[in-house]
């Protein structure tokens, strides 16, 4: 049965400044941090202008270079499902998974009240946290073991080539501590968000992260990596299937029962 880690990306307040948004609808725009390192010049780096993104950056933001990692295949300037890690905290726990495996990537979210086309009254859905929150926007399921990035190099070159288009790869110093690739059928970007915070508070932990997850929704719960183990990957992966997540708690409370 696989199991699951669920890592944190994605814009936010820090970098560039502004985090995603979050419709009404349960709908989302993923936004990317800007590329902070050094790039190769022999590759073509995309901007948040190339993304033609409906998300308002700060001034003068549109011409960055973006950190396009993780890559998902539906999104812009996006060929594959790929992500990289330079950092032990996260990548340690992505190590551990086997192929098979599944990765939940989860960002903070700024709610909008406006969305165009305006929803229906029955689309407006109660599990939006006010002013933001933490979504689970995608999954990989793993096409192959994780890979230690000091062994990167010695892949031979059609394995490395798989991960031609990731921003590590890109960078002029490779850096990732841990490379992953999905597998086309059950890798995604997710259309409807998964929320991972309370209804009433962007900073609360709903039942997804203490209930089925290993962290404690203590603290800054919303920048760390979280296991799932089997029932509880399977109930994660059940409300991403389900219209608009609506089913959280009901879903929590049967996998507790069956437990």
């Amino acid at each position: 049965m696989p199991r699951a880690v669920a890592i944190n990306v994605g814009a936010n307040t820090n970098v560039p400044g502004v985090r995603g948004p979050i419709y009404p609808d349960g709908t989302f725009e993923y936004v990317p941090i800007p590329e902070d390192e050094e790039t190769s010049e022999s590759v073509s780096v995309p901007t948040y202008a190339d993304l033609a993104l409906e998300t308002e950056l700060p001034e003068r933001k549109d011409e960055l270079p973006v950190h396009l990692d993780p890559e998902f295949a539906e999104y812009p300037e996006c060929e594959r499902y790929t992500y990289g890690d330079p950092h032990g905290v996260k990548a340690r726990p992505l190590l551990e998974l086997t192929a098979g495996d599944y990765v939940f990537f989860y960002a903070t979210l700024t709610t909008h009240e406006d969305a165009e086309p305006e929803p229906e009254p029955e689309r407006r859905e109660s599990w939006i946290t006010p002013e933001w929150g933490t979504y689970v926007i995608g999954q990989f399921r793993l096409a192959d073991d994780p890979i230690d990035g000091a062994a990167f190099s010695e892949l031979p070159e059609r394995e490395q080539a798989v991960f031609a288009n990731n921003a590590h790869v890109k960078r002029e110093e490779f850096d990732a501590a841990v490379m992953l690739v999905g597998e086309d059928e059950e890798s995604k970007l997710y259309e409807t968000a998964v929320p991972l915070s309370s209804p009433e508070q962007g900073s609360t932990a709903n039942e997804v992260v203490t209930e089925l997850s290993s962290d404690s929704g203590k603290g800054p719960w919303w920048r760390r990596p979280m296991k799932f183990d089997s029932e509880a990957t399977a109930a994660v992966l059940e409300v991403a299937g389900s219209d608009g997540s609506k089913n959280v708690r009901e879903v929590v409370e049967r996998t507790r029962t069956d437990a």
